[in-house]
């Protein structure tokens, strides 16, 4: 039987996940907005970062470049990830 993760286990887990993607671009990208945001968010933003980190890589690249739609159910994140990484690249971060 599998125990429940505690909160801050949770944090922690996605936050690896985030850091250890397989490209350095998403690594970057989803490493840093984890690292910054994650803590503040609640159970079903948690639920949806969670779903974000499944996709592959390339898919993530692809949306986050424009060169294919993003999916509804990842968009408004996305578009806040990109926003974040956005923001970070102007001010030289």
């Amino acid at each position: 039987m599998t125990l429940p993760d505690s909160a801050e286990a949770r944090l922690k887990r996605l936050k690896i996940r985030a850091w250890r993607r397989g490209t350095k671009e998403m690594d970057l990208m989803l490493g840093h907005w984890a690292d910054a945001r994650l803590a503040g968010l609640d159970d079903m933003a948690l639920d949806a970062f969670e779903m974000l980190l499944d996709e592959q890589d390339q898919d993530l690249m692809r949306w986050v470049l424009g060169q294919e739609a993003v999916p509804q159910r990842h968009a408004a994140l996305l578009a806040e990830l990109t926003d974040f990484a956005q923001m970070r690249f102007r001010a030289g971060i």
